[in-house]
């Protein structure tokens, strides 16, 4: 395959730009051509792109420990876990969930727990440097629900003092004012497994020098672990905290009459998830392991067709690296591939490109044609769509499709006919998933259900998908780009939670990307494809508060801290991500001679490695706010390419490349 590309031509830069700052368009030529062939370079033989997803130490140690409570430990497997564990201690004893965050008690009493089980010695220098930090940051008394039931799991925390999670919830209506259609999808199907277990308790006895003592406080490890009540009598968390007693007096009765139904449906659930068109349940890290644990608890065998193919799904998730063996939450090839395409295009290499024509056949080939779980708050006829990762039919998701339909909208088909099908098919789908509020949010239609936060196991920060400013955004920019107009009631309550969602200080909330420049950015881009008028005061507050967040060197960078802490909002070390983002929604208000992009561009120029790629070891995704975080790995290598795009085609006039689609709404 030809692996040629053309780079557009560039405009004369502005006489006014100081040159200290500006960017020269032989530099940013040359630095478009390398980029352009770093990521041809990357592409797979059947078309697709498809990064590393880098996270904490903890899928690791989650890892180690299943081994040990399933009773068949890969010696080789745990030690490279064990190395990777390792090499992310901090150098205060502890671990922390993203690159230069602190210490978190969760992430550190899993690697401990993981190295002792290895065999390390409590007394060890590191070992006690982490005991020590993990007692400081209150012990296992202060981990959340999921890593307590591991601990159970294993006899180190009492199941008695766990919210209950009764699988009878999987035979309540859709009608009923909670049901598992209320909960987020990854939440969904990360408790439909666990009610599997909590009703078994399959807990395996440890050996008294593998078990955890230490890690409780001292006078602590036989106390009463009920969660604590609010000191306002009448709230939503005193409501679930009572009613958790009530379920647990349930779960105890000797007659429960719809258990063993509630057990067939919830087995049936599972495995039809884990079956043929998924890779694993829900293809997500989390939900894999919880299914590996119910279907032994279940009875299946380890040789049984399912178990085997659930437990091949979760290697598919392991990188086997040599020198850092790693573990992938899951696999993000749809996403990638996406970006990608609309990167090169956007930057020059021409639609009918052969490395281009095969990528857009191989998205075509991944729509999702199966009414999933989001039917069940959906009552849209026609399924279309995409997911996430290579195969995930219960699972497509509103914004990696609207990300597709942005790719494909670019690619000049050979079968124009069959791709307006697909795109208006794939457009009518998404744009059925629009909520009251007027936003979009990933999965589902309205799992806003507000109060179901305050449930006892919903302490992992996202039982619910909320409407977020990211994805609307990201919504407006596609319709703008094939057609749609301001009057269109869609875009009209769309751009509507857009300006009741802006901070006060003129940011957006970034719910999938790390945080504020993330949201701000895409907000600012969809406004300017959808038609806005870019110098109305509200929009341009957003300009000035991405200008405000500009370090000294040139870039833009921001913590994933300020999830935890406002006033962090915007800052961090320098990324060539954020950077991407920054100026690409700085030149979507115009003014490209700003000397906030100029320098956003000069240290783009700056720090590109001659391979075409950029130095990132910083996170910049966000799985859960304030508890997963996720480093894509092509963030790096495809979005600075995307800025330097945005900036030299909004110089020369053309805008964004023009869509074969245009939608006669």
């Amino acid at each position: 395959m030809s692996r040629s590309t053309d780079v557009i031509a560039l405009p004369s830069a502005a006489p006014d730009v100081a040159p200290a700052y500006a960017a020269a368009d032989t530099e940013i030529a040359h630095a478009i051509k390398r980029a352009q062939e770093n990521l041809l370079r990357q592409q797979r033989p059947d078309g697709h792109w498809c990064g590393e997803l880098i996270v904490d130490s903890t899928l690791c140690s989650d890892f180690v420990l299943f081994m040990h409570w399933f009773g068949e430990v890969d010696e080789e497997l745990q030690q490279r876990c064990v190395r990777h564990i390792l090499k992310h201690q901090l150098p205060n004893g502890g671990w922390n969930i993203y690159y230069g965050g602190p210490s978190e008690i969760n992430a550190s009493v899993k690697a401990y727990f993981a190295l002792k089980l290895a065999g390390y010695s409590p007394d060890a220098p590191f070992m006690a440097e982490a005991r020590a930090n993990i007692l400081r940051l209150g012990g296992i008394p202060r981990l959340n629900t999921f890593s307590k039931l591991y601990l159970a799991l294993l006899g180190q925390f009492p199941w008695k003092y766990l919210p209950a999670i009764l699988v009878e919830m999987v035979l309540l209506p859709p009608w009923a004012p909670f049901n598992i259609y209320k909960m987020s999808s990854w939440s969904r199907a990360m408790l439909v497994p666990l009610a599997i277990i909590n009703h078994f308790k399959p807990t395996r006895e440890l050996p008294g020098l593998k078990q955890l003592h230490e890690l409780y406080p001292l006078g602590t490890e036989h106390k009463d672990f009920t969660l604590p009540r609010d000191s306002r009598f009448f709230t939503w968390r005193n409501f679930f905290l009572r009613a958790d007693r009530v379920l647990k007096f349930i779960d105890n009765l000797p007659v429960r009459p719809l258990r063993r139904v509630a057990l067939d449906e919830a087995e049936r659930w599972m495995v039809e998830r884990i079956g043929e068109g998924s890779d694993g349940l829900a293809a997500v890290y989390p939900a894999m392991l919880n299914s590996l644990i119910a279907l032994r608890a279940l009875g299946y065998s380890k040789r049984h067709p399912i178990f085997d193919k659930a437990r091949r799904d979760f290697a598919g998730l392991f990188v086997d690296d040599p020198d850092d063996f790693r573990i992938q939450p899951c696999l993000s090839p749809v996403w990638d591939t996406a970006i990608s395409v609309i990167s090169l295009v956007e930057s020059g290499v021409p639609a009918a490109h052969p490395a281009l024509q095969k990528a857009a056949e191989w998205l075509v080939n991944k729509e999702v044609r199966i009414r999933g779980d989001w039917a069940m708050n959906n009552p849209h006829p026609e399924a279309s769509g995409w997911a996430f990762e290579y195969n995930n039919v219960y699972y497509p998701d509103t914004d990696d499709t609207a990300m597709v339909l942005m790719a494909l909208r670019l690619i000049r088909p050979k079968d124009r006919e069959s791709l307006e099908q697909l795109f208006g098919r794939a457009l009518d789908w998404v744009l059925s998933f629009q909520c009251r509020d007027g936003g979009w949010a990933a999965f589902d239609k309205d799992v806003t259900t507000r109060w179901l936060e305050d449930m006892t196991f919903a302490d992992h920060n996202a039982i619910l998908d909320p409407t977020c400013s990211d994805l609307t955004a990201r919504m407006l920019e596609l319709l703008g780009y094939i057609g749609f107009e301001a009057e269109e009631s869609c875009v009209r309550d769309a751009i509507q939670y857009l300006i009741d969602t802006q901070e006060d200080d003129g940011s957006w909330y970034g719910r999938w990307g790390v945080n504020y420049i993330y949201g701000t950015w895409q907000v600012l881009r969809g406004l300017r494809a959808v038609g806005q008028d870019v110098s109305q005061d509200w929009i341009l507050r957003g300009r000035d508060w991405l200008e405000s967040c500009q370090n000294e060197d040139g870039g833009w960078g921001e913590t994933c801290a300020s999830y935890d802490t406002r006033e962090l909002k915007g800052r961090g070390e320098s990324t060539a991500s954020q950077t991407a983002w920054a100026v690409m929604g700085i030149c979507a208000c115009g003014d490209l001679d700003r000397r906030s992009i100029q320098r956003g561009l000069r240290f783009l120029l700056s720090r590109q490695k001659p391979d075409g790629t950029w130095d990132e070891p910083q996170i910049t995704g966000t799985g859960f706010p304030r508890v997963f975080y996720l480093k894509y790995d092509m963030y790096r290598q495809n979005f600075p390419l995307l800025a330097f795009a945005t900036y030299v085609n909004s110089r020369s006039g053309k805008g964004d490349r023009s869509s074969f689609y245009r939608c006669d709404r």
